[in-house]
């Protein structure tokens, strides 16, 4: 192991305090996703191949408002069960604990659908055409979300000796991965630079959907052999972590779905060209 260690930048996380309210970097982080996901949106609303699905800016901006609920509400809420059900039984009121911080990304992600799929029954979309549209604009305030977790010295790596590993403070005095910037550049930039090529041309329903369950499922299963399970839960069966439990089957869904969206595009392309052939 290198003699000169890393170790991880104190910065407090709160930025500034206005009477008894707190900006935190944590927050601001969520900001950043919010303002990106309104804009990269609207940018959507413009292309073609949207536009003529009947998205527009004020029709997303009436989504996006509820997603951004479905994500603080899903996202508490799966983090209590996912992670703290034991504690969550002995003190039903911690659910309503915010100040103690805790947010599930998979908690998020089933109240955000939970969100869209009211949405595409108010609005006369599919959820899949939904899901598809919104897809896009979800990794960047992943990777932000992280960057937080790094700023704030959380949800740090595995032990490590390679040479960018660092040391946490309440971790030990043993260098880490850290782990919260592998999964801000691979949940977050990777991830929206694949959607966004992806999307830029009109694609099966649910296909651009499937994809990002695929490639969110894939890149934290593998982070999370880097990352520090949670120290109450451990590794689960396997010498999974409750993490990759979570992601294995977004990626069995991603494939599916991606699959479903391909075949139901080649019956329906099929379909139609039998119809003009039976009119010539």
């Amino acid at each position: 192991m290198s003699s000169e260690v890393l170790h991880h930048p104190y910065i407090d996380p709160i930025i500034v305090s206005v009477g008894p309210l707190d900006l935190r970097w944590y927050g601001l982080m969520y900001l950043v996703g919010f303002l990106f996901a309104w804009w990269w949106g609207n940018r959507q609303c413009r292309m073609s191949h949207y536009a003529a699905q009947g998205w527009t800016e004020q029709r997303f901006s009436d989504l996006l408002f509820w997603a951004f609920m479905g994500v603080i509400i899903g996202g508490r809420v799966g983090y209590v069960i996912f992670y703290q059900w034991a504690y969550f039984v002995d003190n039903p009121l911690y659910l309503f604990d915010i100040t103690s911080g805790g947010m599930s990304f998979h908690g998020g992600l089933l109240g955000v659908i939970t969100v869209l799929w009211i949405f595409a029954k108010r609005n006369g979309h599919s959820l899949l055409a939904v899901g598809d549209f919104v897809a896009p604009l979800v990794p960047v305030g992943l990777g932000a979300g992280r960057i937080g977790n790094f700023i704030n010295g959380e949800l740090w790596g595995r032990v490590s000796d390679v040479p960018w590993a660092m040391v946490f403070r309440g971790a030990g005095d043993l260098p880490r991965h850290p782990s919260q910037l592998y999964q801000a550049a691979l949940e977050g930039l990777l991830l929206f630079v694949v959607l966004a090529l992806f999307s830029r041309k009109p694609r099966p329903t649910g296909a651009i959907g499937g994809l990002f369950l695929v490639g969110y499922g894939l890149a934290r299963f593998v982070v999370e052999y880097a990352r520090e399970p949670d120290e109450h839960l451990g590794y689960l069966a396997f010498g999974w972590s409750m993490g990759q439990w979570l992601s294995a089957p977004m990626v069995l869904a991603g494939i599916g779905l991606m699959i479903y969206a391909y075949r139901a595009s080649a019956g329906t392309n099929a379909s139609a060209s039998k119809s003009k052939g039976a009119n010539r």
